[in-house]
């Protein structure tokens, strides 16, 4: 469904409210390619071509809220929806009053257009196979458009597009030795993808040495942006919503209490204006370009979704409490030189199955996994056997970092739940004096 597609089916649906009703309309369409590569071969492929309406009926303060999915025909959309909106209506009387219905009552518009450069799938994929030859490639391709749209009868008038491609993938030596990568983003580079599965070929080169066992303790170590990524996804656990904050609940509440902090080098953002995220609530709030929530390693700002704003008093600032467009600031650490600022200890490729150990101090225990290597005097020695790490973050964001790379990448999202998520993060490595490796 297009824009004005949206825009008359909704205007068809207001015509039916009665006495004081409100109506939010919100669309999600989705047009997506998937391809599942197995032994650098295509396995299966397939294309998502849906599209869904919700609807948000409010009368005084009370709402009630349904979807349904949308044809693309106008005549059979508009019974649809008329349907839903009954049902609605004989809802929403019995359900309780809401003490947190919080909605713009403003009107307001915006449109937003994202990557215009996205990758024939067909081409893209040709590509990747032709350079993964003599690879076990095993991984999944998925691009397309996501659109997302809002309209009230209060008078909003919101609309994004959001094209992009991800690739996710490992490449396998045997057994449970494998080295993985991603590439996402807006435009297709062959060169980018290139260079990734060169580090790939050394990555498993290595990963045919025998494999070193190290001793539980402290080691000097890098950590590539994918392991940041898995640091920076706990914050999303109540590390920066606004009702985990005021009821104490936060793993940040150190931070927020001044008792704690982190490297002044360390800044976090919500990045709203580099993602690939809407601006715009569902309740029809407009959110600003960027969100500070750790500025020089002191808590900023907290994500403030509709609700939260209503119970607390707060403008609106997100969608939700979590970040969707997450931003770490870059350093000074040039690429070429991490090997050589770390000396000997370890290189983290991969963090995996993160959780929280002691949230009262920001500690978070994990593994390392896909590509963690021993580094003596600069050079790459040997694959490190699977440890488990338990540290805090006011140590490997605070007191043990040693730096923070210049460049930056964009890690985007795989997850296909529903519809393709529109999450990404812009990531620099870090290098650290020290994680704590338990077992």
């Amino acid at each position: 469904m297009n824009q004005e597609s949206f825009y008359r089916l909704a205007s068809r649906l207001f015509e039916q409210l009665q006495g004081a009703e409100h109506l939010f309309c919100g669309l999600g369409c989705e047009s997506s390619d998937f391809v599942r590569l197995n032994q650098n071969r295509i396995r299966q492929a397939g294309a998502v071509r849906s599209a869904s309406l919700g609807l948000n009926l409010i009368d005084g303060d009370r709402q009630a809220q349904a979807s349904c999915d949308l044809s693309g025909n106008l005549d059979e959309d508009l019974v649809r929806a008329r349907h839903l909106l009954g049902r609605l209506r004989e809802r929403i009387v019995h359900v309780p009053v809401d003490p947190y219905l919080n909605f713009s009552t403003e009107p307001s518009g915006s449109e937003r257009w994202v990557g215009n450069d996205l990758p024939d799938a067909r081409a893209a994929v040709s590509e990747v196979i032709a350079a993964g030859t003599g690879l076990d490639l095993v991984g999944i391709w998925a691009s397309g458009q996501v659109q997302e749209g809002l309209v009230s009868s209060i008078g909003h008038r919101h609309w994004y597009e959001g094209r992009s491609f991800n690739l996710d993938w490992s490449c396998y030596l045997e057994a449970d030795k494998a080295v993985k990568a991603g590439y996402s983003g807006l435009t297709w580079e062959p060169a980018v993808l290139a260079g990734k599965l060169a580090q790939m070929r050394q990555g498993l080169a290595v990963m045919g040495r025998p494999a070193r066992t190290i001793a539980p303790g402290r080691y000097r170590a890098y950590l590539t942006p994918s392991a940041v990524a898995e640091l920076m996804n706990m914050f999303a656990w109540g590390g920066f919503d606004l009702k985990s904050q005021r009821t104490r609940q936060t793993p940040l509440l150190k931070l927020v209490r001044g008792e704690r902090a982190f490297d002044p080098r360390v800044s976090i953002r919500e990045e709203p204006d580099r993602g690939l995220t809407p601006t715009f609530t569902p309740e029809g709030f407009t959110t600003p370009d960027r969100v500070t929530l750790i500025e020089a390693g002191r808590f900023g700002h907290c994500l403030v979704d509709a609700r939260d704003a209503k119970e607390y008093g707060e403008p609106v600032n997100a969608a939700g409490g979590a970040p969707q467009s997450v931003g770490l600031d870059p350093g000074e650490l040039a690429q070429s030189e991490r090997l050589t600022r770390l000396d000997t200890g370890l290189w983290i490729g991969n963090l995996w199955y993160c959780n929280w150990s002691d949230p009262n101090d920001c500690r978070v225990t994990g593994m390392t996994r896909f590509g963690t290597w021993w580094v003596e005097h600069g050079e790459i020695v040997s694959p490190v056997k699977v440890m488990r790490f338990d540290d805090s973050l006011y140590h490997l964001l605070g007191d043990r970092l040693e730096g923070l790379t210049r460049e930056r990448e964009l890690l985007m999202d795989p997850g296909t739940y529903e519809r393709r998520s529109t999450e990404s993060a812009l990531l620099p490595g870090i290098l650290v004096s020290g994680i704590e490796l338990a077992l």
